[in-house]
């Protein structure tokens, strides 16, 4: 089993993927256990000295200026646990709540949150142990970071609150779960409960499994357009790389190579490359497929750049400086992460809208050149594909929705102490319903596209068409019950074996 050590420099994206979808093993490093306790002696100092300060000797929030006596500090950190965890709705799933678990690990071992080792130590327990705190979807604004997912995570290191199994169902007491382990719930200190919840782990962990999800997605994107345009009889003149080099945008170059090497070594194109009664040129949907998935890339890169500058930042508050001092910060305002989220969204939303475009033309008897009305050999008593693009119209529609950014949205709270917050987790996680919708309507383009290959036997398609074809297994006919086909397609896409196949046959795709 792979191993991932948190050191005091922190993780990479790679880490967080593997932890979070892989069940990679955590261990703390020695630096990161020395940074926390460095840390943790000037919290003591601190308390020694009785100097009112953010967390240790105050209240939270609007209740900043009560100062709370030292007997009862120990008590005001489990009440904070016990009050933000206060979320309502439908559980997180466990890739989502072990990535935000890993990335608080992250934080605190970065030695400015003057916690004690054996905090971060508890987390990593819950991380090795499979153990997977129930955290409802509503409850975080994004600033202060993601207090009421965290809350949830840490009430779990108290031995309260709810866990889920395994599969991600029900909801479980949290204390027996521990037991089970071997674990012990453990006892907070000064500071300590403040340090648990307050950051951008949740929002970042999403963003962080989004882009995985999404570099593989856009270039699933060039395979699909691809098969549709050699399926629709397209022209590959319009991808040839001294086109693109005229508008140096790299995403649009990368997915326009992309498309150009799939459609090569195809008979289909080649029935078609000299006939001057073809047509001069192809519908946008067509000929733009690179521009789109090109800013889409694009958009990706800059996302990227965000989620791995805040990888490397500390988003506590207040923060444990290395001189003794202890200062109130604004780093956990997501904002940098909700406006890469929904711009991502918006960019992942069109590369859904232009492929649902080719899959109507493909289906359109008087704009898909010579293939059956919604590709069925037998039209009248057979439908074919004609719902399949019902279903991914809808889902356009939905991602237009979701679309909207959610990063405008602020609304004060906390007796307007925290009168200006980010939305970053609510743009995080309509960007990966964005995403999961983005899977869908690639299914049904790959599933049309390979099917409108088909029905150009003899012709004999690319290789990723003949790929596409063998690998869905799925070919036109009778009508069937399309549902469990086209839930088949969306595995194959969303999986690694069929990208893996056609890089095999034509080469790395960018």
């Amino acid at each position: 089993m792979e191993t991932v050590t948190v050191t005091a420099a922190g993780v990479t994206a790679s880490d967080v993927v593997a932890v979070a979808r892989h069940g990679a093993r955590v261990v703390l490093g020695d630096d990161a256990i020395a940074a926390m306790r460095a840390s943790r002696s000037i919290v003591d100092d601190i308390e020694k000295d009785a100097r009112p300060v953010y967390g240790v000797s105050t209240g939270f929030g609007a209740l900043a200026q009560t100062f709370i006596p030292p007997e009862r500090r120990a008590e005001l950190q489990h009440a904070l646990i016990r009050s933000h965890a206060a979320g309502l709705g439908a559980p997180m799933p466990a890739e989502v709540v072990r990535a935000m678990i890993l990335l608080r690990v992250r934080s605190l071992a970065l030695g400015h949150s003057g916690v004690r080792p054996v905090v971060a130590q508890a987390l990593v327990d819950l991380l090795n142990a499979g153990i997977v705190p129930w955290v409802p979807e509503h409850g975080s604004l994004g600033a202060s970071g993601d207090l009421a997912p965290l809350a949830h995570c840490a009430l779990t290191l108290l031995g309260e609150g709810w866990v889920v199994d395994r599969r991600g169902n029900g909801r479980h007491p949290a204390g027996p779960a521990l037991a089970a382990a071997g674990l012990t719930p453990i006892a907070l200190s000064s500071k300590e409960g403040l340090a648990l919840i307050n950051g951008t782990d949740g929002m970042l962990g999403m963003l962080l499994l989004a882009i995985a999800d999404a570099g593989h997605l856009f270039r699933m994107a060039d395979v699909t357009a691809a098969l549709a345009i050699e399926a629709m009889l397209g022209s590959d003149r319009p991808f040839m790389p001294e086109l693109h080099t005229i508008r140096p945008h790299p995403g649009q170059a990368a997915s326009a190579a992309n498309i150009h090497r799939l459609l090569q070594h195809s008979g289909v194109m080649a029935s078609h490359k000299n006939d001057a009664c073809h047509a001069v040129q192809d519908a946008y949907a067509m000929r733009c497929a690179p521009q789109v998935a090109g800013a889409a890339r694009d958009t990706l890169g800059f996302v990227t750049d965000v989620a791995g500058r805040e990888l490397r930042s500390i988003v506590d508050n207040p923060v444990v400086l290395p001189d003794g001092r202890v200062e109130s910060t604004g780093n956990f305002h997501g904002a940098p992460l909700g406006f890469a989220a929904d711009y991502l969204a918006i960019a992942a939303a069109e590369v859904g809208a232009i492929s649902e475009r080719r899959t109507d033309r493909l289906l359109d008897v008087t704009r898909n050149r010579g293939l059956p009305p919604f590709l069925t050999p037998d039209p009248g008593v057979n439908s074919g594909l004609m719902i399949a693009q019902y279903t991914a119209a809808g889902i356009v529609a939905e991602n237009r929705r979701l679309a909207a950014p959610a990063s405008v949205d602020s609304l004060p709270t906390s007796g307007m102490q925290e009168d200006h917050v980010s939305m970053g987790w609510a743009a995080t996680v309509k960007l990966r319903r964005v995403l999961d919708n983005l899977v869908s309507l690639l299914a049904v383009e790959l599933l049309a596209g390979a099917r409108g290959l088909a029905l150009r036997a003899p012709l004999v398609p690319s290789k990723s068409g003949e790929i596409a074809i063998r690998m869905l297994g799925s070919k036109p006919g009778p009508d069937e019950f399309l549902a469990p086909v086209v839930e088949a397609a969306r595995d194959l896409l969303a999986g690694p074996a069929l990208r893996a196949e056609i890089e095999a046959a034509v080469g790395t795709l960018n």
